[in-house]
């Protein structure tokens, strides 16, 4: 048996190998295509569900820093409804915000997703949280209130290549979840 095939083989079996699999996937893509991405989500989903920033009422000027650990950059959200920025920066680059959530990519699309309960992947540590916990707590009601999948959403803008590669990632995270 060849190297090749061991890796297949080792990637087929373990979920956590997929996981870090992505992660290699995403690392060459450059920032600022990540970027135009991320802001024509935004964009979309907050023309789609104004109401979303109704939940946030005294959080718009904070900024979020979401480390996905598994992935090569992390993400700025600013809530703010007049301006929604969605950022993704490299990792250890020092930034400051109000408030921090912490975890894999699959946990946190999962959350996105309305699959995972948030409240659950807290307690299991799955995800971690710092900084400004009420802001925390109004961002999950926000997305909780949103009828549907935000993922779904963002991914259909993309067309059916969108909804693929949220199909393969949920399986990915159900894989996951289910293996651990």
């Amino acid at each position: 048996m060849n190297m090749l095939s061991i890796r297949a083989q080792r990637f087929r079996k373990n979920p956590a190998h997929k996981a870090e699999f992505l992660g290699l996937l995403a690392r060459p893509i450059p920032l600022p295509l990540i970027n135009y991405v991320l802001d024509r989500t935004i964009v979309k989903i907050t023309k789609k569900y104004p109401t979303l920033f109704n939940r946030l009422s005294g959080h718009h000027h904070k900024t979020f820093l979401i480390e996905i650990t598994n992935l090569s950059f992390d993400l700025i959200l600013c809530p703010n409804p007049a301006s929604p920025h969605l950022l993704a920066i490299r990792k250890k680059t020092g930034f400051h915000a109000d408030a921090t959530i912490s975890g894999s990519f699959l946990a946190l699309i999962g959350m996105v997703d309305g699959r995972l309960d948030g409240d659950a992947l807290f307690f299991t540590r799955d995800l971690q949280i710092s900084g400004d916990t009420e802001a925390i707590v109004c961002l999950r009601n926000a997305l909780d209130d949103v009828e549907g999948s935000v993922a779904s959403e963002a991914a259909s803008y993309f067309g059916p290549i969108g909804m693929l590669f949220l199909t393969i990632l949920i399986k990915m995270a159900n894989e996951h979840q289910y293996s651990t």
